[in-house]
């Protein structure tokens, strides 16, 4: 399978994201690798991207923060703004012709977990399949993890200093879910090697969770509600650490 490389800018409401896809027409699915604040090449997206396009899967890469904002430790952390953001994309694919009949997995570090986790319980049926490297999917909420109906893997690294809290993040998921230890839970931290043991664990978990693609009959999604946060999202009760 041959892949085409294209540099992408995908309007956010009040930004453009800058995007990095490979794609080719008989793709098995679409995967987004997201993440804030990370330079492009460090961290799991090359790895990942390399894994999922072996396995038959088109990959888009992208940063939910903008180059200006990433020296900001404040928008990091601004879950309901990467939650709306998240959301632009996802109604943006809507459009994309190619993509929009695509099955949808997203992976998804940093704060950038959070903002997909409340993507996928918002919208049920939209995200086929979630992984989350370690990052934040505590400050999605309570009511959003409880909520969630997408399969999940967390993989935390073995001397992850949150892994306690990943671990009550984890237990408050009723769908199905996975946990997986791998690296050091930081992926600038990472050796190659660990990032390749974590991108194969990505791969596998797409592999295993997300259906073949449909016939093109129509949007297989409705539009997107104009909010993607839950009114009564309440905080994982505990403070985050910035």
């Amino acid at each position: 399978m041959k892949l085409r490389h294209s540099k992408l800018s995908i309007p956010a409401r009040d930004a453009w994201l800058i995007a990095r896809m490979a794609h080719a027409p008989d793709v098995r699915g679409l995967v987004l690798i997201l993440q804030c604040a990370l330079p492009h090449g460090r961290g799991l997206e090359a790895p990942a991207a390399l894994a999922l396009q072996k396995a038959g899967y088109a990959t888009l890469a992208l940063d939910l923060l903008t180059p200006e904002e990433r020296d900001d430790p404040d928008t990091h952390y601004n879950v309901a703004s990467l939650g709306e953001r998240m959301q632009a994309v996802l109604e943006w694919l809507r459009y994309q012709p190619g993509l929009a009949m695509l099955p949808l997995g997203v992976l998804a570090s940093h704060t950038a977990a959070a903002a997909a986790i409340r993507a996928a319980a918002r919208f049920p049926g939209r995200i086929a399949a979630l992984s989350i490297l370690a990052g934040r999917p505590d400050l999605a909420g309570a009511a959003p993890l409880r909520s969630l109906k997408t399969p999940v893997c967390f993989i935390v690294g073995e001397n992850d200093p949150r892994a306690e809290i990943l671990r009550q993040t984890f237990d408050l998921i009723a769908a199905t879910r996975d946990w997986r230890t791998s690296g050091s839970g930081n992926p600038e931290q990472m050796t190659a090697d660990m990032l390749a043991a974590c991108a194969d664990i990505v791969s596998d978990w797409m592999r295993a969770h997300l259906p073949s693609p449909i016939e093109n009959k129509g949007p297989v999604f409705p539009p997107l509600a104009a909010a993607l946060f839950f009114a009564d999202a309440t905080p994982f009760p505990q403070s985050p650490e910035k």
